[in-house]
Protein backbone atom coordinates (compact mmCIF):
# COMPACT_ATOMS: atom_id res chain seq x y z
CA UNK A 1 0.00 0.00 0.00
CA UNK A 2 2.77 2.49 0.89
CA UNK A 3 4.46 1.86 -2.44
CA UNK A 4 1.26 2.87 -4.29
CA UNK A 5 0.95 6.00 -2.15
CA UNK A 6 4.53 7.06 -2.84
CA UNK A 7 4.26 6.21 -6.53
CA UNK A 8 1.60 8.91 -6.88
CA UNK A 9 4.48 11.37 -7.09
CA UNK A 10 7.66 9.52 -7.97
CA UNK A 11 9.88 6.47 -7.75
CA UNK A 12 11.23 5.09 -4.49
CA UNK A 13 13.50 2.21 -3.49
CA UNK A 14 12.59 -0.49 -0.99
CA UNK A 15 14.80 1.30 1.54
CA UNK A 16 12.89 4.55 0.92
CA UNK A 17 9.58 2.78 1.45
CA UNK A 18 10.78 1.32 4.76
CA UNK A 19 11.95 4.79 5.85
CA UNK A 20 8.59 6.28 4.88
CA UNK A 21 6.75 3.59 6.82
CA UNK A 22 8.76 4.41 9.94
CA UNK A 23 7.71 8.08 9.78
CA UNK A 24 4.01 8.07 8.87
CA UNK A 25 1.01 7.81 11.14
CA UNK A 26 -2.35 6.35 10.18
CA UNK A 27 -5.41 8.14 11.56
CA UNK A 28 -9.13 7.64 11.50
CA UNK A 29 -11.27 10.76 11.27
CA UNK A 30 -14.95 10.85 12.07
CA UNK A 31 -17.34 12.78 9.86
CA UNK A 32 -17.11 16.51 10.75
CA UNK A 33 -13.88 16.05 12.71
CA UNK A 34 -11.60 19.08 12.28
CA UNK A 35 -8.03 18.30 11.31
CA UNK A 36 -6.73 21.90 11.11
CA UNK A 37 -8.47 25.03 12.38
CA UNK A 38 -7.77 28.75 12.08
CA UNK A 39 -5.01 29.94 14.37
CA UNK A 40 -3.15 26.61 14.29
CA UNK A 41 0.02 26.17 12.30
CA UNK A 42 -0.40 23.30 9.87
CA UNK A 43 2.56 21.00 10.41
CA UNK A 44 1.69 17.94 8.30
CA UNK A 45 0.80 16.68 4.87
CA UNK A 46 -1.86 14.01 4.47
CA UNK A 47 -2.97 11.26 2.13
CA UNK A 48 -6.58 10.05 2.08
CA UNK A 49 -6.79 6.29 2.06
CA UNK A 50 -10.60 6.37 2.16
CA UNK A 51 -13.09 9.14 2.69
CA UNK A 52 -13.43 12.80 1.82
CA UNK A 53 -12.18 16.01 3.41
CA UNK A 54 -12.57 19.65 2.54
CA UNK A 55 -10.85 22.92 3.30
CA UNK A 56 -12.89 26.04 3.97
CA UNK A 57 -13.18 29.33 5.76
CA UNK A 58 -16.20 31.49 6.47
CA UNK A 59 -17.54 34.28 4.26
CA UNK A 60 -19.71 35.37 7.17
CA UNK A 61 -20.69 33.67 10.40
CA UNK A 62 -23.00 31.23 8.59
CA UNK A 63 -21.67 30.71 5.06
CA UNK A 64 -18.72 28.44 4.32
CA UNK A 65 -16.34 29.32 1.50
CA UNK A 66 -14.98 26.02 0.15
CA UNK A 67 -11.31 26.32 -0.77
CA UNK A 68 -10.58 22.75 -1.77
CA UNK A 69 -12.17 19.29 -1.91
CA UNK A 70 -10.25 16.03 -1.51
CA UNK A 71 -11.12 12.38 -2.13
CA UNK A 72 -9.70 8.87 -1.80
CA UNK A 73 -6.09 8.46 -2.91
CA UNK A 74 -5.23 12.16 -2.89
CA UNK A 75 -2.56 14.09 -1.04
CA UNK A 76 -3.73 17.26 0.70
CA UNK A 77 -2.47 19.95 3.04
CA UNK A 78 -3.17 23.47 4.19
CA UNK A 79 -0.56 24.79 1.79
CA UNK A 80 -0.40 28.43 2.95
CA UNK A 81 0.05 27.57 6.62
CA UNK A 82 2.34 24.59 6.01
CA UNK A 83 4.72 26.40 3.66
CA UNK A 84 4.88 29.68 5.60
CA UNK A 85 4.57 28.02 9.04
CA UNK A 86 2.11 30.77 9.95
CA UNK A 87 -1.30 30.25 11.56
CA UNK A 88 -3.98 28.85 9.31
CA UNK A 89 -6.90 31.03 8.24
CA UNK A 90 -8.98 28.03 7.20
CA UNK A 91 -10.30 24.71 8.43
CA UNK A 92 -9.64 21.21 7.11
CA UNK A 93 -12.53 18.98 8.07
CA UNK A 94 -13.61 15.41 7.36
CA UNK A 95 -16.71 15.41 5.19
CA UNK A 96 -17.12 11.65 5.69
CA UNK A 97 -15.55 9.14 8.03
CA UNK A 98 -12.03 8.93 6.65
CA UNK A 99 -8.80 7.01 7.06
CA UNK A 100 -5.73 9.11 6.38
CA UNK A 101 -1.97 8.89 6.46
CA UNK A 102 -0.16 11.79 8.16
CA UNK A 103 3.44 12.88 7.65
CA UNK A 104 4.52 15.72 9.92
CA UNK A 105 7.05 18.36 8.91
CA UNK A 106 9.83 17.00 11.13
CA UNK A 107 9.43 13.53 9.59
CA UNK A 108 9.38 15.03 6.11
CA UNK A 109 12.66 16.83 6.78
CA UNK A 110 14.12 13.64 8.25
CA UNK A 111 13.15 11.66 5.14
CA UNK A 112 14.65 14.25 2.79
CA UNK A 113 17.84 14.21 4.84
CA UNK A 114 18.06 10.41 4.56
CA UNK A 115 17.22 10.13 0.86
CA UNK A 116 16.98 12.74 -1.89
CA UNK A 117 14.20 10.60 -3.41
CA UNK A 118 11.85 12.25 -0.90
CA UNK A 119 12.34 15.60 -2.62
CA UNK A 120 9.76 14.19 -5.04
CA UNK A 121 7.16 14.78 -2.33
CA UNK A 122 7.46 18.43 -3.35
CA UNK A 123 5.03 17.58 -6.16
CA UNK A 124 2.31 17.54 -3.51
CA UNK A 125 2.68 21.31 -3.20
CA UNK A 126 2.03 21.73 -6.93
CA UNK A 127 -1.53 20.47 -6.46
CA UNK A 128 -2.49 23.81 -4.92
CA UNK A 129 -1.48 25.50 -8.17
CA UNK A 130 -4.21 23.58 -10.04
CA UNK A 131 -6.80 25.32 -7.89
CA UNK A 132 -5.17 28.71 -8.50
CA UNK A 133 -5.01 28.04 -12.25
CA UNK A 134 -8.70 27.14 -12.26
CA UNK A 135 -9.65 30.54 -10.86
CA UNK A 136 -6.93 32.81 -12.25
CA UNK A 137 -7.73 31.96 -15.86
CA UNK A 138 -11.08 33.76 -15.69
CA UNK A 139 -12.98 30.72 -16.81
CA UNK A 140 -16.71 30.90 -17.32
CA UNK A 141 -18.94 28.94 -14.95
CA UNK A 142 -19.44 26.36 -17.70
CA UNK A 143 -15.69 26.01 -18.23
CA UNK A 144 -15.12 25.62 -14.49
CA UNK A 145 -17.74 22.89 -14.20
CA UNK A 146 -16.41 21.21 -17.35
CA UNK A 147 -13.00 21.13 -15.65
CA UNK A 148 -14.59 19.21 -12.75
CA UNK A 149 -16.27 16.82 -15.19
CA UNK A 150 -13.01 16.25 -17.08
CA UNK A 151 -10.53 16.07 -14.19
CA UNK A 152 -12.31 15.49 -10.87
CA UNK A 153 -15.65 13.88 -11.67
CA UNK A 154 -15.71 11.90 -8.41
CA UNK A 155 -16.24 15.16 -6.51
CA UNK A 156 -19.79 15.23 -7.83
CA UNK A 157 -20.55 11.83 -6.26
CA UNK A 158 -19.06 12.67 -2.82
CA UNK A 159 -19.91 16.32 -2.19
CA UNK A 160 -23.22 18.21 -2.37
CA UNK A 161 -23.64 20.67 -5.21
CA UNK A 162 -23.51 23.64 -2.83
CA UNK A 163 -19.93 22.62 -1.94
CA UNK A 164 -19.04 22.21 -5.61
CA UNK A 165 -20.53 25.64 -6.39
CA UNK A 166 -18.60 27.24 -3.53
CA UNK A 167 -15.38 25.53 -4.66
CA UNK A 168 -15.95 26.85 -8.20
CA UNK A 169 -16.79 30.32 -6.84
CA UNK A 170 -20.20 30.40 -8.46
CA UNK A 171 -23.66 30.44 -6.94
CA UNK A 172 -25.62 27.20 -6.57
CA UNK A 173 -28.22 28.67 -8.94
CA UNK A 174 -25.58 29.30 -11.62
CA UNK A 175 -24.27 25.76 -11.16
CA UNK A 176 -27.80 24.39 -11.59
CA UNK A 177 -28.21 26.36 -14.84
CA UNK A 178 -24.82 25.18 -16.11
CA UNK A 179 -25.66 21.56 -15.33
CA UNK A 180 -29.07 21.88 -16.96
CA UNK A 181 -27.63 23.48 -20.09
CA UNK A 182 -24.86 20.90 -20.35
CA UNK A 183 -27.46 18.15 -20.00
CA UNK A 184 -29.39 19.74 -22.88
CA UNK A 185 -26.19 20.03 -24.92
CA UNK A 186 -26.02 23.85 -24.77
CA UNK A 187 -22.85 25.80 -24.11
CA UNK A 188 -23.36 28.78 -21.79
CA UNK A 189 -21.12 31.23 -19.95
Amino acid sequence: MLLEILETNGFYSDTDIALFESQVTFRNLLKDEVLVKPGEISNAIYFILTGAVYQYNYIDEFQENVIDLHLDHEWFLNDNSFISQKPSVSFIKAYTDSRILELNIESLHYLIGKSPAFLQLGKIFEQATYRVRLFDNRLTPTQKYQYILDHRRDLIQKFPLKYIASYLKITPETLSRVRENLAKGKMVS
